[in-house]
């Protein structure tokens, strides 16, 4: 019996701890750019300049 007391101890730790983690990371503006990443990948980076090999 004293096991459960443990585990339901142990499961409010862990699901508060989860949504401070999640509250800190929204506040420090973690999830604001959503899209970004999604576009860039669909545009290529910009060419690298050609190096002369006779120069």
């Amino acid at each position: 019996m004293t096991v459960i007391v443990y585990l339901i101890a142990a499961s409010l730790f862990l699901g508060a701890s989860g949504l401070l983690i999640f509250l800190w990371a929204l506040k420090h503006g973690q999830f604001d750019d959503l899209d970004g990443a999604a576009n860039r990948i669909l545009f290529d980076d910009e060419p690298l300049p050609k190096h002369d090999k006779n120069a």
